[in-house]
């Protein structure tokens, strides 16, 4: 209930009465009920008057919760039975991900003026609270352990998709709910490609190794990037990974509290053109996580929000040179009254896997 407090008061603060929300997992954020909808209508309705109702198939599992439901069955008319319950005189605010086959009917048959209103609940579930970060932090400590083993696992001769498949089966082994993303492996040329989906390509000598990979656990995400060699790099590969390890730290150590994001990815991408390859560095420089991997907000050149204590962001500057190689480091922040912590703790010094 304190979540939904925060909630409304961001609804006081944009003038909104009546608030829609049918991401399951804002819902689920706020109620502590989860279910996934499918094609069915799966919504919470909430009143500055405290007369907040959610609005679930007879289908779904719904705990006995503070929360008014109203259940509907396959064979009622569910944007009816919602129209119902709305103020029409009052402007209502909607989450960005309602389907247009609700949206549309409902604003057809009740004529209420309609606004965007996700920023009610993607500003409050920006700040973690201790019981998220602390589910954070152990999401993150498993991510450390996985990419060690990995580092340790790899052998020339080895496919993308191999040491994709023990990766994932390591989320498992530790009681994680699986992944938070497809996991990315990639080799040399593969590395300058940010989303490559592994494939069967072998794995030779004194080739680079980029991974990219997240678990889920007790529903909140890690995500963690790290790039090994398998034989001493050559010139250009050291100067390419240790100035996006320099950007990454550099980025890092400028968070704190009242600090613009786009400053924090200016950090980062200002030492990299410095060098000379900024079109190289083709994307932000991070983006928000929780229970999702990438959740509302990122550390982009275009956000001129500041951070505040408890957001929790990614820093992953990154050089890629196409049919060359590609390198990405990236770790998880979370802004504290003064600075920041990683919640990463895995060495970022460049590494010879393989052997």
């Amino acid at each position: 209930m304190n979540r939904i407090q925060r909630v409304l008061m961001q609804m006081q603060n944009h003038q909104l009465h009546q608030l829609l929300i049918c991401d399951p997992l804002s819902i689920n954020y706020l109620t502590g009920c989860y279910n996934d909808p499918g094609e069915r209508m799966w919504v919470l309705l909430l009143k500055d008057n405290g007369e907040h109702l959610l609005f679930a198939n007879r289908l779904f599992n719904v705990p006995p919760m503070d929360i008014a439901v109203r259940w509907y069955g396959d064979e009622d008319d569910c944007v009816s039975l919602l129209a119902q319950q709305i103020d029409v005189h009052q402007t209502l605010g909607i989450d960005k991900d309602f389907p247009a086959r609700f949206l549309i009917p409902l604003v057809e048959r009740s004529g209420v003026r309609v606004v965007l209103g996700s920023q009610c609940v993607d500003d409050v579930r920006a700040i973690k609270d201790e019981e998220e970060l602390k589910y954070m932090f152990e999401a993150s400590a498993i991510n450390d352990r996985v990419m060690e083993e990995v580092s340790n696992y790899i052998q020339i001769g080895m496919s993308e998709k191999e040491i994709a498949r023990f990766i994932d089966q390591r989320y498992l082994d530790y009681g994680c709910q699986g992944n938070s993303f497809p996991s990315i492996v990639s080799f040399e040329e593969h590395a300058a490609d940010p989303h490559h989906e592994p494939d069967d390509t072998i794995l030779k000598e004194g080739q680079l190794v980029l991974i990219d990979i997240g678990c889920r656990k007790d529903d909140y995400c890690s995500d963690m990037t790290r790039t090994f060699f398998t034989s001493q790099p050559d010139e250009k590969h050291q100067l390419v990974y240790d100035l996006v390890k320099k950007a990454n730290e550099k980025a890092i150590s400028i968070i704190k509290p009242g600090v613009k994001l786009k400053d924090i990815d200016a950090a980062a991408r200002d030492l990299i053109t410095e060098a000379g390859f900024g079109p190289a560095f083709n994307h932000r420089l991070g983006h928000f996580i929780g229970q999702r991997d990438h959740e509302q907000g990122d550390v982009s050149s275009a956000n001129e929000n500041t951070v505040k204590p408890g957001m929790v962001f990614s820093i992953e500057p990154g050089i890629y040179l196409k049919d060359e190689f590609g390198v990405r480091i990236e770790d998880l922040v979370v802004v504290t009254e003064d600075g920041c912590k990683t919640l990463n703790q895995l060495d970022k010094n460049w590494k010879i896997i393989a052997k």
